[in-house]
């Protein structure tokens, strides 16, 4: 496990992001892997479900 978000674990979990934790942390998800920052899909969702 790495632990790190890319963009294809966003986009073969696009579905399940969405309906689970909205378009906000999708979007996160999304700029986060495209700017390749390290971070994790759990520090991206905590962060969408508490602003």
């Amino acid at each position: 496990m790495r632990g790190v978000i890319t963009l294809r674990d966003v986009l073969s979990n696009l579905g399940v992001v969405l309906r689970e934790f909205g378009a906000l942390c999708v979007v996160r998800c999304l700029v986060a892997s495209l700017r390749r920052q390290k971070t994790t899909f759990l520090e991206i969702a905590v962060r969408s479900k508490h602003p």
